[in-house]
């Protein structure tokens, strides 16, 4: 049972502990997500900086995370699962250790950056873990158990972030990822039994990672800081790292996948509609914090709809999408979050909940309900069933990199990247013209879905981890990075 690739009945004690700790796993990463945006506000009084600070607390992790998580991935396929996924929950602690204690914006940046390499160290192994040490006849209900209690945690991530910057402080937020850390390593280590992809082989493409990095860290500065010379550098490492994927005998992106049509399409879709989350879940909170005068656990409280549409309703829309195909779903449901957002125009100094809050972020989490597990779906089955890991991975990274884009481009382009916390007018402005921007983005991923993605039925796969995982992490989906499924 212990033996390197054995496997253990999800009912048995030791699967239990292996769910357990790849849930635990995952929810580390997840609630960090959630809660650091409720903090943002308090992070930038307490800090003094403006709203291109708190781009950079958001854009800093996401930067690492997006560009190391397929090297993550591979790393952890060859050297064991178990060994990175304990190496990168260690790493994440003491991070966010650093974070906490950071005394001014610049540092704090600097940690989140750090923490956001323990995320890629730590994020791909928890499912792989998952798939590989549980029995093939129980691995369905193992995911769908993983996936449940992994969108419970994305519900509590807001209130339980806005309670503790309440009652406490903001670096609290970052302290509690310690005793969780602490028992994640402790369960891993002790009940999750190894494994590896015997399949992985060849040299790591560590040209390529560090190209996606640079070309991504040079981007962000860019966009956030105006500097149009850095994006023009970015613009060319990007094509550097094309070249060099064509070129490569291990690429870290395999350039066979874009044979696939309905795989670009999928990848489409994903790089519109994900910049527009990444600036929906980086404004919406601001807005209500900073302009609607809500505390951070009423801010909290009222993007929650969002979070329970999707638990009740992501399983349905794969469901559908399994029998019908995801081309309607992935046309619909961004057309609904799009509304969603103009409905979200109403936000403003005084906006009272009931009238101008709520009817957007229904609508909006609505549309994300019938998107997600379609999208997810349309790209797990656009490729042959060996190589739906690694498309899984490469998605995962697209979504991942629009919303770094998204976040870093958005305010400027609003006109409130320079804007600080004492003109709710100003900023209220600036946040209407970035629904508008969010909203034409999710307009385009709709007419990208109904243009190019087949209408027939896709491939059976297991309707667990397409449908029942809610996007609560807005950038994970279903199937981690990793060279197999």
């Amino acid at each position: 049972m212990d033996a390197l690739g054995a496997t253990v009945r999800l009912r048995s004690t030791k699967g239990r502990w292996v769910v357990l700790a790849t849930v635990l796993g995952s929810a580390l990463a997840m609630l960090d997500a959630t809660v650091v945006n409720i903090a943002l506000p308090r992070i930038g009084e307490d800090l003094d900086t403006d709203v291109a600070g708190l781009q950079w607390v958001l854009s800093g992790y996401t930067l690492t995370l997006a560009s190391l998580i397929l090297l993550a991935g591979a790393l952890g396929d060859r050297l064991g699962r178990r060994k990175m996924f304990i190496w990168g929950t260690v790493w994440f602690a003491a991070s966010s250790l650093l974070c906490g204690l950071a005394p001014s914006i610049e540092l704090l940046v600097l940690a989140r950056i750090l923490q956001g390499v323990g995320a890629a160290l730590l994020t791909p192994g928890s499912l792989a873990l998952l798939s590989a040490a549980i029995d093939p006849d129980d691995r369905g209900a193992a995911i769908g158990l993983w996936s449940g209690l992994g969108g419970v945690a994305g519900a509590v991530g807001p209130l339980l972030g806005g309670w503790i910057v309440e009652v406490s402080s903001w670096r609290v937020v970052f302290l509690i990822n310690l005793p969780l850390a602490a028992a994640v390593v402790w369960v891993a280590a002790r009940h999750v039994p190894e494994s590896r992809d015997p399949h992985a082989h060849g040299r790591l493409d560590v040209l390529g990672a560090a190209l996606a990095a640079l070309a991504l860290g040079a981007l962000t500065y860019g966009l956030i800081g105006g500097q149009w010379a850095a994006v023009v550098v970015g613009l060319l490492l990007f094509a550097a790292f094309v070249v060099v994927e064509r070129r490569s005998g291990n690429p870290l992106v395999p350039p066979a996948l874009f044979r696939s049509r309905v795989f670009v399409a999928a990848n489409l879709v994903t790089l519109a509609v994900y910049a527009a989350l990444g600036g929906v879940f980086f404004l919406l909170v601001l807005e209500l914090q900073l302009a609607a005068g809500y505390s951070p656990l009423a801010s909290g409280l009222a993007t929650l709809p969002i979070t329970g549409l999707m638990l009740v309703l992501s399983s349905r829309a794969g469901r559908f999408a399994q029998h019908h195909g995801p081309r309607l779903l992935m046309t619909v449901g961004p057309l609904l979050a799009a509304t969603g957002l103009l409905l979200m125009l109403r936000i403003g100094p005084g906006a009272s909940y009931l009238t101008d809050v709520l009817p957007g972020v229904l609508m909006f989490g609505l549309g994300l309900s019938a998107l997600v597990a379609p999208l997810t779906a349309a790209v797990l089955t656009s490729v042959s069933t060996d190589r739906a890991g690694i498309a899984s991975g490469v998605n995962n990274a697209v979504a991942r990199s629009s919303q770094l884009l998204a976040v870093a481009a958005l305010p400027g382009l609003a006109g409130i990247a320079g804007t600080g916390f004492a003109d709710p007018e100003a900023f209220s402005h600036g946040f209407d013209i970035a629904m508008l921007i969010c909203a034409g983005l999710l307009v385009i991923g709709a007419a990208l879905a109904a243009a190019m993605i087949p209408a027939g039925v896709p491939a059976v796969v297991d309707e667990e981890s397409v449908a029942c995982r809610p996007h609560c992490d807005i950038s994970a989906p279903a199937v981690q990075p990793g060279r197999r499924p």
